[in-house]
């Protein structure tokens, strides 16, 4: 099998043995993982600096939170929030940039402030999205996400979570692809606590080859996410230990080739030392 690369507007990224790091970059009052504390342009722009020093491969930079029960931003004030971040961004720094965002004019805004990468939490179902990536030659980061952001967590049900999922990102590797979006510019998300139970974000984790068996990138966000809080009993503040050992797990498994996560820092260290054992293999 040939080696998975991603290609990004003007650059391509290939992948090796080790997991690339995103780091996320929240530019939200109301963010599940970190209250606001970058709320701020400046502030945000810091901490993604920092994120880059620390190790990060690649920024994910959002500003509409997408926790279970968040209410939806005003365009106008997610394009407030985003951009300037982006842009000041893109002037310092080559590491590529990601929007987080379901909106198909923030992602143009960002794209054309000189982002490379729309990260859609709804699929890219809007047409409007797909006809943004299409015309940047953007890559593009496709989740599966059951339901809204606000309603995504009320009763979620599934008869076979791991085939749900892996199908319905199948699909939309064909319908892209046919919209004139190339699978070489398409990562996976498998959507872990997005519209599912603890039990079914367990399930596809064990099964997570499935996805990664579509032979595109997976791009796996479990940092701090509630389940791990379930299961650890930790806070929000202490849940970075085990959002890495889920990381670790997927990765050495060949299943997830990028980590999105808060814990730049810990989450290179991991990939470094799960990529240096991985070369003494007999």
């Amino acid at each position: 099998m040939s080696p998975l690369v991603w290609h990004l507007r003007n650059r391509v990224i290939h992948f090796g043995r080790r997991p690339l790091v995103m780091g996320i970059v929240n530019v939200t009052p109301d963010s599940f993982s970190d209250g606001g504390r970058f709320f701020d342009p400046s502030a945000a722009v810091a901490h993604a600096l920092q994120l880059i020093r620390d190790g990060a491969d690649i920024l994910d930079i959002g500003g509409e939170s997408t926790r279970p029960g968040a209410a939806p931003v005003s365009l106008a004030d997610e394009l407030q929030r985003v951009v300037p971040v982006v842009a000041e961004l893109a002037q310092r720094t080559d590491v590529p940039l990601s929007v987080d965002t379901m909106k198909a004019e923030v992602a143009r805004a960002s794209l054309a402030a000189g982002a490379a990468v729309i990260n859609d939490v709804a699929g890219f179902r809007d047409p409007a999205m797909v006809a943004v990536a299409r015309e940047f030659r953007a890559g593009a980061v496709v989740m599966h996400m059951r339901g809204e952001p606000a309603t995504m967590q009320h009763n979620p049900q599934y008869s076979d979570v791991v085939a749900e999922v892996t199908g319905y990102l199948q699909e939309r590797l064909r319908v892209l692809g046919e919209s004139g979006i190339p699978p070489e510019r398409v990562c996976l998300d498998p959507g872990i606590g997005f519209g599912k139970t603890l039990e079914h974000n367990l399930t596809l984790l064990a099964n997570l080859n499935t996805v990664a068996d579509l032979h595109r990138p997976v791009c796996l966000g479990v940092s701090r996410k509630g389940f791990i809080g379930k299961l650890c009993g930790r806070e929000l503040t202490e849940r970075d230990p085990g959002s890495l050992a889920v990381g670790c797990f997927a990765a050495a498994r060949g299943a997830a080739h990028i980590l999105r996560v808060h814990d730049v820092r810990g989450a290179r260290d991991a990939a470094v030392l799960l990529d240096a054992i991985d070369q003494h293999k007999h």
